[in-house]
């Protein structure tokens, strides 16, 4: 081949690859705030947010020690970066109960029981569409998991460490609420990439030494606080009772992507 033809052809194969590469840099800095374009993207978008979760691996330690008690996730996992937004809601559900609407606003105003279903219809459809493995559920995090997570390695009282007015380039509460009506992700992430979890809403969780007693637990719990609230209630640790049937707008949930749990033979 001669030069110039040889030239011509990694010019070519440059700016092919260049090009790849911009499209690629575009899609990481995809605007949190800008909808998704159909819902086949809703529901790629959803997958693509997952941050994995490793305990015991990489920059995730096997357990965070606490002064009272350890948070020891049992497995890794997937959790979505953000809380449930109203898009993702209302083409599982086909309903938007969400009382502040916006497609990428978290969805808020749907009881425990909704959640919970939300999580098994969505596991469907994504499976459905080899989006996840058939082997793999979707469901509310642990409160343990939750906690690890929202921490992100942190023992203090925030991910960020004791609290300070740097929460409010973490979340949404009480003191900077108010005038705002924010979509998901639009202040700053915890260290594992992991966004509103100080704030904005409650979060529905499951108890992690009570797995499987859903359907029989009366209240349940959800955590973190939300825009309604003083600032010293989007700790880490923070959560409240919340009665399974219950609803408001100042609580939504996120969810975990799993392997299904192994059934006992006994």
């Amino acid at each position: 081949m001669s030069r110039p033809i040889l030239a011509a052809v990694l010019l070519f194969v440059g700016g092919f690859v260049c090009q790849l590469n911009v499209a690629d840099a575009q899609e990481k800095k995809r605007d949190t705030r800008e909808p998704s374009l159909d819902n086949d993207d809703i529901l790629k978008r959803f997958v693509d947010e997952l941050v994995v979760i490793t305990p015991g691996k990489d920059k995730f330690p096997q357990s965070v020690k606490l002064q009272s008690v350890e948070l020891r996730p049992a497995a890794g996992f997937r959790i979505a970066c953000y809380e449930t937004t109203q898009e993702l809601y209302q083409l599982v559900m086909q309903e938007n109960p969400s009382q502040w609407k916006g497609p990428r606003n978290s969805a808020e105003s749907m009881s425990r029981v909704d959640a919970g279903r939300f999580c098994g219809r969505l596991a469907r459809m994504l499976q459905q569409k080899s989006l996840v493995e058939p082997s793999e559920i979707v469901r509310l995090p642990t409160d343990v998991e939750w906690e690890y997570c929202c921490r992100a390695g942190s023992r203090e009282q925030f991910c960020f460490g004791p609290l300070t007015e740097m929460l409010d380039q973490y979340g949404w509460h009480a003191g900077n609420a108010a005038g705002n009506d924010p979509a998901v992700g639009v202040l700053l992430p915890n260290a594992y990439g992991l966004f509103d979890t100080h704030g904005y809403l409650w979060e529905y969780v499951d108890v992690d030494d009570d797995a499987g007693a859903e359907n029989r637990r009366p209240v349940g719990w959800a955590m973190g606080g939300s825009w309604r609230d003083p600032a010293v209630l989007l700790a880490s640790d923070s959560r409240i009772p919340v009665p399974r049937y219950a609803t408001s707008d100042a609580i939504g949930f996120r969810c975990v992507v799993a392997s299904r749990p192994q059934q006992s033979e006994n």
